[in-house]
């Protein structure tokens, strides 16, 4: 077994030493000879991880959890029941760092089965807590939610770091969507500021923020696509030039475009089919319901309840609102809607599988000037590529890489890293090669290589997101 595949066997015995400590926890009382021997377990893998690992993290998001940075793989009910469990306490990430305690194990298996217990284990004087965030601070032990802001957490990588950003909007996404609901009004802070650390993450890594977009997640999908929108809409509006200020009230638009589904009803949300005639047209509401929720919101920017209108106009006088014809739309419209689209279509949902990139970029363009600006999509596939940042790819030199950055002239022909040769063995150092230099470099001999087909990472044990951040 490689060194990371022993790493991730390690994490995936902490997982499932935790989940067993709080399974016993919550049929026992805390002094219970089996609560002890469950916690004793968990200390043990915690100590066998520590022994390579200064601080183990691990996050649960969406339906995934986390670990050395990549999704663990195993999964069966009890795995989906414990997440559950730890994301209706807030829980989305645990920190365990060396010279960690069977007193502070028992801290924390108590205080997660009893949910916040009064009288719970208190922060250690200087752990910098912050109520809102942590469920728990012991001096060798964090527990509690991901913060939007990355800098206010301690995860100790970009990738991690991006990745907690990102996994923070999407809870914020979900707490905005919960007040529209409720309130009949967005809350505009929250949004604002998930929109102003996306903008500052895109600032610093597109690449890697692009690739963390097409991590989905199936029960998540409402509010990844909320996050996914407004990421791909600023990147599109950074590739035109626009910055400050208009860049973050296009991504706010982007966030918010469908906003109007809180008033849908859930059935119809959530419906593992085809929608009837009917259904369709309730659910085509959507954009005038999401105008009318954001002009009732106080200090939302003007473009916002413009787009959440449109979003789904298009410029052959298609789409819906039905009816409505438009001869030019909004510069933002545009942006969200490709973005909307692209994202739609790539995503696996109860009634449809997703698109593959290069498929849907096939009916983009089919439509390029008819439903879209051509300049606009034409600008977007440069963007994001055949392959976007963070694709596993295999080569028709059969060898395996990781798509790094498009940067070439050829949408097809990205700049790639290779990490195993054609008889899947690891390169002893990967190999940054520009696909579209080599074609350009041939000299009519012999082609250069080329992408023949995209892969599962996780089917490969490839952490392409590292690799992206390494870059």
């Amino acid at each position: 077994m490689t060194d990371r595949g022993d790493r991730l066997e390690r994490y995936e015995e902490v997982i499932h030493r935790l989940s067993g400590a709080l399974r016993a926890a919550r049929m026992y009382s805390t002094g219970h000879p089996r609560v002890v021997e469950q916690g004793r377990a968990l200390l043990d893998a915690v100590e066998q991880l520590h022994r390579t690992e200064g601080t183990i993290l691990i996050g649960f998001l969406g339906g995934e959890v986390i670990a050395d940075d990549m999704p663990l793989l195993r999964a069966s009910a009890s795995r989906a029941e414990f997440i559950r469990d730890m994301r209706d306490l807030g829980i989305h990430r645990v920190i365990f760092e060396r010279g960690l305690t069977a007193e502070e194990v028992q801290g924390f298996v108590h205080a997660v089965a009893s949910g916040r217990p009064e009288g719970r284990p208190s922060a250690a004087p200087g752990s910098g807590a912050d109520p809102d965030i942590d469920f728990l601070v012991l001096p060798h032990l964090r527990a509690g939610r991901i913060p939007v802001d990355a800098q206010s957490g301690r995860w100790g990588s970009s990738v991690v770091s991006a990745r907690q950003t990102y996994s923070g909007s999407i809870e914020s996404a979900r707490a905005v969507w919960d007040n529209a609901m409720a309130e009949g009004r967005a809350d505009v802070t929250l949004a604002c500021d998930t929109v102003e650390h996306l903008a500052g993450a895109l600032g610093e890594s597109q690449g890697l923020m692009i690739g963390l977009t097409g991590m989905k997640s199936h029960d998540e999908y409402t509010f990844t696509h909320m996050v996914n929108v407004a990421i791909l809409t600023m990147a599109q509006a950074r590739s035109l030039g626009i910055d400050g200020q208009r860049l973050r009230a296009i991504g706010l638009a982007g966030l918010m475009h469908d906003i109007g589904k809180v008033k849908t009803p859930l059935d119809i949300l959530a419906k593992p089919g085809v929608l009837t005639a009917r259904e369709f047209e309730i659910m085509r509401r959507h954009p005038i319901e999401g105008a009318e929720i954001l002009r009732a919101t106080a200090e939302m920017p003007p473009i916002a309840p413009i787009v959440a209108f449109e979003h789904h106009l298009r410029t052959d006088g298609t789409g819906y609102p039905v009816g409505l014809h438009r001869a030019s739309l909004n510069l933002a419209t545009q942006l969200v809607g490709i973005a909307d689209v692209y994202d739609a279509m790539r995503s696996k949902r109860s009634y449809q599988q997703a698109f593959p990139t290069d498929r849907i970029i096939e009916v983009m363009r089919r439509n390029d000037g008819k439903q879209f600006d051509q300049n606009l999509v034409r600008r977007f596939i440069d963007l994001m590529g055949v392959y976007p940042p963070g694709s596993v790819v295999r080569l028709t030199t059969g060898e395996i890489a990781v798509v790094i950055e498009n940067d070439g002239p050829d949408p097809s022909q990205p700049t790639v890293k290779v990490l195993r040769d054609a008889l899947d063995r690891a390169l002893p150092t990967p190999q940054t090669r520009s696909l579209w230099k080599e074609a350009l470099d041939d000299q009519g001999d012999e082609a250069g290589p080329s992408i023949i087909e995209a892969l599962d990472p996780a089917a490969h044990h490839i952490d392409a997101l590292s690799l992206l951040a390494a870059s």
